[in-house]
């Protein structure tokens, strides 16, 4: 049985006794459909050492991967704590990837399913799920190239006096 149907069975089986129960992670990939993405992921201020641990696992994952996309991604992805509290007091931490390896999956369940044991991957999970308050949030992002864009033409300024009058110290033209 492969690593990444345990990591499965992991998430559909019921928590053991004295467990509390994790939500599985969402069914759909996440791949980016953009050069650059974002991936914003809120964190409880109690857990942001337990959130940081699952980020060392997943760096060491990705360094260590024989999976080519894999080592691709690890490239491009750089991970930022924001200095200004998050939605709800939490802490914010963003996953900038630029470039986005095109076709690749980023969810963390995957990469980290791949690289560990069941049994520390359940221990692994256990600390993401308990540190973060959502699944995450993912931005696709294309650059925008100045001058690109048709610019609208300026509307030429109209002879008709302003609705109200200028202070005096505003209009050139009084002494």
């Amino acid at each position: 049985m492969t690593r990444s149907c345990v990591f499965a069975l992991l998430l559909i089986a019921g928590p053991a006794a004295g467990q509390t129960p994790a939500a599985p992670p969402a069914a759909t990939t996440r791949t980016f459909t953009a050069p650059t993405g974002l991936l914003f992921n809120t964190v409880r201020p109690e857990r942001v050492a337990d959130f940081e641990r699952v980020i060392g696992y997943l760096q060491t994952a990705l360094e260590k991967s024989g999976d080519s996309k894999d080592r691709a991604q690890a490239q491009g992805w750089r991970i930022f704590k924001a200095a200004e509290p998050g939605p709800g007091n939490t802490v914010l931490y963003v996953f900038v990837l630029d470039p986005t390896v095109p076709g690749a999956d980023y969810g963390l369940g995957r990469i980290l399913a791949e690289a560990y044991e069941p049994a520390q991957l359940q221990e692994i999970w256990r600390l993401y799920t308990g540190a973060v308050t959502s699944g995450g949030t993912l931005l696709n992002l294309t650059p925008v190239k100045p001058g690109a864009a048709t610019p609208t033409p300026a509307t030429p300024p109209s002879n008709t006096a302003p609705d109200r009058p200028l202070p005096p110290d505003a209009d050139p033209n009084r002494p």
